[in-house]
């Protein structure tokens, strides 16, 4: 999977991860271009968001906007494919990314289809440096693409409220995942382009509860996601996290 963000030394922009999405930007809203993996990924990981926000802030699911008066910051937000579906579930949204002509894609698209959506050309540090908190914060699919991963899932932790949530999700950095996450996906089936993804960025599950404890987030949850060829679909399973895996934390109240 893909998205964006950032890393330097002592920050997050990494310059090579930059050149790489801004090249791309253009292609966000197209579902059978270079991000169609994203958008045939996107419903699992939009179900799970809803679920577990729901159940913690007790919300009814059958709500159309059941997320309506929480404030939701995306990291790494692309093109906006999450910020748009959590902006109609009622939240108040904030989508951020390092590429300004990913967010510039961004607003265009949302002011398209009619949805206030605050898009920022930042990053994570530079929000947490303003003071700024949030009662979710998603960090889907970013962490693989940083400098400084730990450094990075901290920043996202200290950008959570007291009694908010962080979900994250990325790739485990097994041989399995090297098969299937870049060889597969990139070189056979030729889902995303090479050198989409350095093997030697994914990150153990451990390795993502500590960097977001690092930050005062305690994960609750892993769950894997695995894709099935026979339908082309994705859907969870708690006992796979050899892949694609995602999460949720919290913060004490």
């Amino acid at each position: 999977m893909t998205a964006t963000e950032e890393f330097t030394a002592g920050g997050s922009r990494d310059p090579h991860e930059l050149e790489k999405f801004r090249r791309m930007a253009d292609a966000w809203w197209d579902p059978e271009g270079i991000f169609r993996p994203l958008h045939r990924f996107n419903p699992v990981r939009l179900d799970y968001i809803r679920e577990r926000a729901c159940e913690h802030f007790g919300r009814d699911t059958r709500d159309i906007r059941p997320l309506t008066g929480l404030r939701i910051l995306d990291v790494g937000c692309g093109g906006g494919l999450l910020c748009e579906p959590m902006a109609r579930l009622g939240a108040s949204v904030t989508g951020i990314d390092a590429v300004p002509d990913n967010i510039e894609i961004a607003r265009v698209h949302a002011e398209q289809v009619d949805l206030d959506i605050d898009y920022r050309a930042t990053t994570a540090e530079d929000v947490l440096a303003d003071g700024e908190t949030f009662d979710i914060v998603l960090s889907m699919e970013v962490v693989e693409h940083v400098a400084d991963p730990f450094g990075f899932l901290a920043d996202c932790g200290r950008l959570v409220a007291p009694g908010g949530l962080v979900f994250a999700a990325t790739l485990n950095r097994t041989p399995k995942a090297f098969a299937l996450g870049v060889v597969g996906a990139e070189y056979i089936l030729r889902w995303v382009p090479r050198g989409t993804h350095d093997w030697r960025k994914f990150m153990r599950p451990s390795e993502l509860v500590d960097g977001l404890q690092a930050g005062g987030v305690e994960m609750v949850e892993l769950t894997g996601v695995v894709f099935n060829p026979l339908t082309g679909g994705w859907s969870r399973n708690p006992r796979d996290l050899d892949v694609n895996y995602m999460g949720v934390g919290r913060k004490a109240a």
